[in-house]
């Protein structure tokens, strides 16, 4: 299932940033998205209950620049503030942007071209296609790992399924039902997609790790989650 040509003068891309804690990051990461060479942008950040300072940014610095702010009641997780920003998303295509500084927003248009030519409703941009693997070992081996596990039940031929870069149809993100609320939303999302016959594409990006000092929050327990999803919603 791919879908019709988006109208290339007329789009609007709806950005959904979900934050936790990123005071430092924030502001940076929004101007990059602001640089972002898509002539019309909706920004959404949703702040996940953070603790240190994000709020204060957002509210003194970051909130004439963007569309909506959401404030989530309590911490959910990653999964659970992308689905209340999904919901609130008007634009022809929803893309995902983490607030730290992994990814480069400069790549937008890379990412969505094959959505906005019709040949794919849904597009990942890959760290790991057509470029050298970036990151460290323990995590590149965890999300190739995952990947092909989930490709295994999908049915995808995905080299990066924990991508931050996912690229949809906005018809197509805001008709599935997400459960997991936090890090367990990749494999739910690529195997709900994948229920609906939807072929993933993939697109090389960039990649710019950071390490558990520098604030990276993904852990142990958090691709052993990933595994019980890729088991609980296959085919």
């Amino acid at each position: 299932m791919s879908g019709k040509k988006i109208n290339r003068q007329d789009y609007k891309l709806s950005i959904v940033i979900p934050c936790y804690n990123e005071e430092d990051n924030i502001e940076t990461i929004v101007n990059k998205v602001l640089e972002s060479p898509v002539p019309k942008k909706e920004i959404i950040i949703v702040d996940d209950k953070s603790t240190d300072g994000t709020h204060k940014v957002l509210e003194e610095k970051i909130r004439p620049l963007v569309d909506q702010i959401i404030y989530q009641e309590q911490n959910g997780g990653k999964g659970a503030a992308l689905r209340t920003g999904f919901a609130h998303a008007t634009g022809d295509i929803v893309m995902i942007q983490d607030a730290d500084l992994e990814y480069d927003p400069q790549e937008y248009l890379l990412v969505i071209e094959p959505i906005l030519s019709g040949k794919a409703s849904v597009c990942y941009g890959s760290r790991f296609l057509k470029a050298r693997a970036k990151g460290y070992m323990a995590n590149r081996f965890a999300n190739r790992f995952l990947t092909i596990l989930s490709n295994l039940f999908t049915h995808q031929n995905l080299t990066d399924m924990e991508t931050c870069y996912k690229a949809f149809r906005r018809e197509v993100i805001q008709a599935i039902d997400i459960e997991e609320n936090r890090f367990g939303f990749e494999p739910e999302i690529t195997a709900k997609i994948s229920r609906k016959r939807i072929r993933i594409h993939e697109v090389p990006i960039s990649y710019y790790p950071r390490t558990k000092e520098e604030g990276k929050k993904i852990g142990f327990r958090d691709g052993m989650r990933a595994v019980y999803c890729i088991w609980k919603y296959r085919k």
